[in-house]
């Protein structure tokens, strides 16, 4: 299994923490060199360090850049205009009951986690088509396209488009070394959860436990593995479908759900 991505350059937005910056490390011990993006200098810088402690010889660069507006996407191309390797990863979210999202709401997630995806993939994945014999695009969803959770309509929404763009975009892609899939995360134990777990549990007198246990009898019950996941679990599947290993697999949506979505197609 060829998992070796020496001489290719990846991109991984939203990559200072969390599933992105587990999948930052894990391309950079593939061989990748390695582009690291955030909003702030700081977080950027953080998050090289981390890469570079698992990759001490690997080159890896950094982008300070809001990509949740066409400037920022801009500057990424502008200061990177040749890649082998797309992750999509950027993304906000945050739980609003359906009837208090306000339209600014919808607006902004649609710009960060949708048109950050379709302002970079359609520079990037016309470059790869055009100039190179290879690439890769990763939109990383969320079981949330599938499984539409009820405190985040408008962010299903925003996941629920990623597929559909990436599958459309795949299209583009016959015949050619270059694929677009989509991979689907389920609950991800991720750096904000034990801050925004504790606060809960504080304000309802429980335990960040026991609303880690009720995540999966109350709000998931159908996930089968019944616990979070690791953003390293996810970032393997992410980092398979960037590497030359993968290369019947295009088009695709692919799960790492725990088993959430009971839909087997």
């Amino acid at each position: 299994m060829d998992m070796d991505l020496t001489g290719k350059r990846a991109l991984i937005t939203g990559s200072t923490r969390g599933i992105g910056l587990a999948t930052a490390k894990g391309l950079a011990r593939m061989g990748a060199e390695v582009i690291v993006n955030g909003r702030t200098d700081d977080g950027v810088e953080r998050a090289m360090d981390a890469v570079l402690q698992v990759a001490p010889t690997g080159a890896i660069h950094g982008m300070a850049a809001d990509l949740s507006d066409a400037e920022g996407c801009e500057a990424m191309i502008f200061a990177f205009p040749k890649i082998d390797i797309l992750v999509n990863n950027f993304g906000i979210y945050g739980p609003t009951d359906f009837f208090d999202i306000k339209d600014e709401e919808w607006q902004g997630l649609f710009d960060a986690n949708v048109m950050s995806g379709v302002r970079l993939t359609r520079y990037y994945l016309k470059d790869m088509l055009t100039y190179g014999d290879w690439g890769r695009v990763v939109f990383v969803s969320s079981e949330s396209a599938i499984f539409v959770p009820r405190e985040m309509v408008h962010y299903g929404m925003t996941k629920s488009a990623q597929l559909v763009i990436a599958r459309g975009a795949a299209e583009t892609t016959k015949g050619t070394n270059v694929t677009v899939n989509s991979v689907l995360p389920g609950p991800t134990w991720v750096e904000a959860q034990t801050e925004r777990l504790t606060a809960r549990a504080e304000a309802q007198g429980t335990t960040v436990e026991d609303l880690k246990r009720r995540t999966f009898t109350e709000r998931r019950p159908s996930s089968l593995i019944q616990r979070y996941a690791s953003t390293e679990e996810i970032a393997n599947l992410i980092c398979y479908v960037c590497s030359k290993a993968s290369s019947a697999t295009n088009g695709a949506t692919l799960r790492a759900d725990g088993g959430i979505v009971t839909n087997p197609f």
